[in-house]
């Protein structure tokens, strides 16, 4: 067998004897889709890191916020508290000196 092949008439000549342009064609037409495809998730993939880290970091500013309104939450009624006895004192004290 011939290593290469050659054309045994003129007429063979514009005839595409092997089909390799054909299967380097299609499998270029593949790879083109798979890199398109591939560039497609890895850019979703990307989007939803980038939102991954923000849910986390919403949740972690939320949580830090809850924590700090509770504290404020009970410092005004400590204060509301102090008020109300400050307020009685006042009385008492109005009460004495009326007297």
């Amino acid at each position: 067998m011939k290593d290469k092949r050659t054309y045994k008439y003129e007429k063979e000549h514009g005839e595409d004897m092997t089909h390799e342009n054909e299967v380097s064609l299609k499998i270029t037409a593949i790879t083109d889709q798979y890199r398109a495809e591939l560039k497609q998730y890895q850019d979703r993939e990307s989007e939803y890191i980038k939102t991954k880290n923000q849910l986390d970091s919403t949740k972690q500013i939320v949580i830090n916020m809850s924590g700090t309104i509770r504290e404020l939450h009970q410092q005004n009624e400590n204060f509301q508290a102090e008020i109300s006895r400050l307020r009685e004192e006042i009385q008492l004290l109005e009460m004495q000196i009326k007297k």
